[in-house]
């Protein structure tokens, strides 16, 4: 097997790989690949904003790993995650624990299966499921519409409906799902993996959710309140982070994060919280924003802070990765411009992970708006990181807490 290591958004390299196998990374959009026109056989590959593992296997070629280091730390990239999962805890009280593990792919399966061994520690959370079957016993209630429809009057067998405490429950049906789709994925450690057998064998009661359908929708009550965490991290693997592709002869199976997405949601949700005791409401991805009069051209900005009336109070945006000479900053300062506009507000404010930019203002002209653009560092601790969004909240608030 072939292993390629990359690091995100570093620069091109070129690597030895059959032409079915570039042509495959080329279509599937996780890394630039093109061919090398200076060495035959070779083609140049560059990580984007996708970091991660995946083993991808085409016609005619042999599996091909490739794993896509992140430039932040691996435990403060899990730090953003936890926290964009579960924003009300301590910095240093970070549920993802990634141990000493140096990828992204075994970190995160060693914090789940921490996570999920601390779930199920007091055994498996049950509750009531609807069931709608044919039997011989007659359970619950007879379903008359379809007795007539299926039965033609027959007693026999009942259509009926009940509710059976089981332990068969949404809950437990994605906890399965995540341990089942992380057993397929390459570059599981042995230890890992041999525990997360344990936790399968655990849900073997539980059903199979079947690939390609929605997830079940769980609420979080006071009784599975230690499910949690492993829910959270359950949902991130099987909804937004999942490569899974097997189209054409290709296929394509491993686990990546977008660090853009990452870092808004981090961003937005520490904002979020740190802005409370200012007043108001935080809305992320904000709907109901137009540019126009006739609510033809919708915009989602990030974050829209509300004072308690409905007011918008401050519009922020967040950009992961800042470059000078792709656009950076006009297309990001239009698009806030756009923003402040159509929410009757005289500045804006872009949120970027600290690189070649510090903080700098904008004043438009014949507008009246300035533009802020604030630049947080990733690679402080969690501690000096959320205080760094604190003092964002403040300048937002332009006020103190209520």
């Amino acid at each position: 097997m072939t292993t390629i290591d990359l690091v995100e958004h570093a620069p091109p390299e070129p690597h030895r790989l059959a032409d079915a196998v570039g042509r495959a990374l080329a279509a599937s959009g996780v890394v630039d690949a093109s061919p090398d026109p200076y060495l035959a056989g070779h083609w140049r590959l560059r990580a984007g904003s996708k970091v991660g593992a995946l083993t991808l296997t085409a016609p005619g070629a042999g599996p091909v790993t490739l794993r896509i280091a992140p430039k932040v730390p691996i435990a403060r990239l899990f730090f953003l995650l936890g926290y964009a999962l579960s924003p009300n805890l301590a910095p240093e009280g970070d549920p993802v624990d990634v141990a000493e593990h140096s990828g992204v792919l075994p970190a995160f399966a060693h914090a789940f299966e921490r996570q999920t061994a601390r779930a199920l520690a007091q055994g498996l959370v049950q509750g009531y499921r609807t069931i709608e079957e044919s039997a011989f016993v007659v359970r619950g209630r007879i379903r008359e519409a379809d007795q007539i429809r299926r039965r033609f009057g027959s007693t026999l067998p009942a259509e009926i409906v009940h509710d059976e405490y089981t332990t068969d429950i949404a809950e437990n049906r994605i906890l399965r799902a995540a341990v089942e789709r992380l057993m397929r994925l390459p570059e599981i450690p042995a230890d890992v993996r041999r525990r997360l057998a344990h936790h399968r064998a655990r849900l073997a009661d539980v059903a199979c959710h079947v690939s390609g359908r929605p997830l079940p929708s769980w609420r979080a009550t006071r009784l599975n309140t230690r499910y949690h965490h492993a829910l959270r991290l359950a949902e991130s693997l099987l909804r937004d982070a999942s490569a899974e592709h097997g189209a054409g002869g290709l296929h394509i199976d491993g686990y990546l994060f977008d660090m853009n997405k990452l870092f808004e949601d981090f961003v937005c949700t520490a904002l979020r919280e740190a802005l409370v005791p200012y007043g108001g409401r935080g809305e992320l991805q904000a709907r109901g924003v137009h540019l126009d009069r006739d609510a033809a051209v919708r915009m989602r900005p990030d974050l829209v802070w509300y004072a308690d009336d409905g007011t918008p109070r401050a519009v922020v945006d967040a950009k992961y990765k800042a470059e000078r000479p792709q656009g950076f900053p006009d297309a990001d300062l239009y698009q806030m411009l756009a923003y402040c506009t159509a929410l009757g507000l005289f500045e804006g404010h872009l949120v970027y992970a600290k690189g070649n930019v510090g903080h700098a203002s904008h004043r438009i002209r014949n507008a009246g708006i300035t533009i802020h653009q604030h630049a947080l560092d990733l690679d402080q601790s969690p501690t000096v990181l959320l205080a760094q969004v604190q003092a964002l909240a403040g300048r937002l608030a332009g006020t103190t807490p209520v």
